[in-house]
């Protein structure tokens, strides 16, 4: 992962726009993710096969369970201007409403009704942390964490009732288990078909 810095010296609404534009105008070969992660222009290479594998198996059950005016996106930019975080997570659930709203390239992360993140042993810290702090701060409703290098082994947490930047965790598997999405999914998601290096 690479990072560009900003001067953070010229108060919050410009310094925001100006993180704004280098996210925009960074290059990254295809394929990779650029995130503004604490106010850094971050660059992740694309992610392995096994991780998409994942992303597929939860974006097809939960198009069988969102109403038919919300999306699943895999590469929807989610602003959090007061966390200096401008994330893609691995699969937004969103009313489509809430992005045809908003110019550009991002919406609010607050339009979210769902974010999931699946961790690449690169980026697990940020995805368990950083990007779990920021969600709750958000108010998003709840955050999937699939995390295959968990220190305790392949684990799924399911984390909701954000209150300031921490959520609860709802609840948590191991690969192989069977995780229960809340209403408005009231999903049952198993996770037997996960890969185990994912």
């Amino acid at each position: 992962m690479s990072a560009l810095t900003v001067d953070h010296s010229t108060g919050h609404g410009h310094e925001w726009e100006d993180l704004v534009r280098i996210w925009e105008e960074t290059d990254a070969p295809e394929g990779c993710t650029v995130e503004i992660i604490e106010g850094i222009v971050t660059v992740a290479p694309p992610p392995s096969n096994a991780h998409n594998d994942i992303a597929d198996c939860v974006q097809r059950r939960l198009y069988q369970v969102i109403p038919e005016d919300w999306g699943v996106y895999q590469t929807q930019g989610t602003a959090l201007p007061s966390k200096d975080g401008l994330y893609v997570p691995d699969l937004t659930v969103a009313p489509r409403a809430a992005l045809r709203a908003e110019d550009g390239n991002y919406i609010p992360a607050a339009a979210a009704e769902l974010l999931v993140e699946i961790t690449s042993k690169s980026n697990a810290g940020t995805d368990r942390i950083t990007k779990a702090a920021a969600y709750a701060a958000a108010g998003v409703p709840l955050y999937l964490l699939v995390d295959g290098w968990a220190p305790g082994g392949p684990t799924v947490t399911l984390y909701g009732e954000p209150k300031g930047d921490v959520y609860r965790v709802l609840s948590a598997v191991k690969f192989g288990d069977t995780i229960k999405l809340p209403a408005p999914f009231g999903l049952d998601l198993d996770t037997s078909v996960f890969p185990a290096d994912g």
